[in-house]
């Protein structure tokens, strides 16, 4: 069977392209592996309608939304390549099964690589976090911490303070400069130079971070900046034109979602620096009204 299009990734981002391209009366499958980026946070926030609710269930209704119309099927695999053309592309899948498509849509998403620090792992989405806007809220006049990774952190730590008392720890990263020390006074920064040896509390609560030199300080929340990395290397077989930030690559694309590969487009995490479901679903929309107008005109 050809489809009109082929959405590789069935989270936010792909189940919103292919509500619009159901919605369209277009044949579209969804290639997903049911592993969502925020699989470790047990409340979403932010989000219209949704704040507070369990991303899994969010993305559960929402599936079974897209499922109610008949031009749509899902396929649970994983898939590991794509080739093609304007108008036939085609999707080999882990299974060996082959799926053929006039459009695609990437939504495959990103994967978090986390510091090796002991007790960051257990907690991510929990009491260990990246995002403010996300999370934030929550842990509103708490004991915050920000764990330095890159250059990046620094601003992290700035924008932290905004939510409650906040140390940066460097990990044995050199001082900033003076200026950005000054800045990070002005917002009444912290600033802790030594190594992080570990992190302690109850299951995914936070309570403490150990360091280098046998310290504990007592701690609420740690916000980190993660490096990312795309969850499939297709964008890559297609040819699409990626680009690099400070947490890793994405895929460029226009302000219609279209990459620079006629015939294919992308959203969410991977066309972006800046994550939220928010983001991903609106991204969505765009890049399956896009992909449905190119096979229009």
């Amino acid at each position: 069977m050809l489809h009109d299009a082929i959405v590789i990734g069935g989270s936010f981002a792909g189940l919103s392209a292919a509500t619009y391209l159901a919605r369209a009366r277009r044949s579209v499958a969804i290639v997903d592996t049911g592993a969502p980026r925020n699989r470790f946070a047990a409340h979403s926030h932010g989000f219209l309608a949704q704040d507070g609710s369990n991303p899994g269930a969010v993305l559960a209704t929402a599936r079974a939304q897209v499922a109610a119309y008949p031009t749509t099927t899902f396929v649970n695999a994983k898939a590991t390549r794509a080739s093609g053309q304007p108008d036939g592309f085609s999707v080999e899948l882990e299974t060996g099964e082959t799926l053929a498509g006039r459009r695609l849509v990437l939504a495959f998403g990103i994967s978090d690589e986390l510091p090796d620090v002991p007790g960051i792992a257990e907690r991510w989405g929990n009491s260990v976090i990246h995002c403010p806007y996300c999370h934030g809220y929550e842990f509103s006049n708490q004991r915050l911490g920000v764990l330095y990774s890159s250059e990046k952190s620094l601003h992290q730590a700035m924008l932290i303070a905004e939510w409650g008392p906040t140390t940066l720890y460097l990990n044995g990263a050199p001082m900033p400069d003076s200026a950005t020390l000054a800045e990070l006074e002005k917002r009444k920064v912290a600033i802790e130079p030594a190594g992080v040896a570990a992190l302690h509390g109850d299951g995914t609560s936070l309570s403490a971070i150990e360091l280098a030199d046998g310290r504990l300080t007592t701690l609420d929340a740690l916000y980190i900046a993660p490096q990312n990395r795309l969850n499939s290397d297709i964008a890559k077989q297609l040819g699409c034109i990626m680009d690099t930030n400070p947490a890793g690559t994405v895929i460029r694309t226009s302000s219609m979602q279209e990459t620079s590969v006629p015939g294919v487009f992308a959203a969410g995490d991977i066309t972006r620096g800046a994550h939220s479901v928010t983001w991903a679903s609106s991204d969505g929309v765009t890049a399956g009204v896009s992909a449905h107008r190119s096979l229009v005109f």
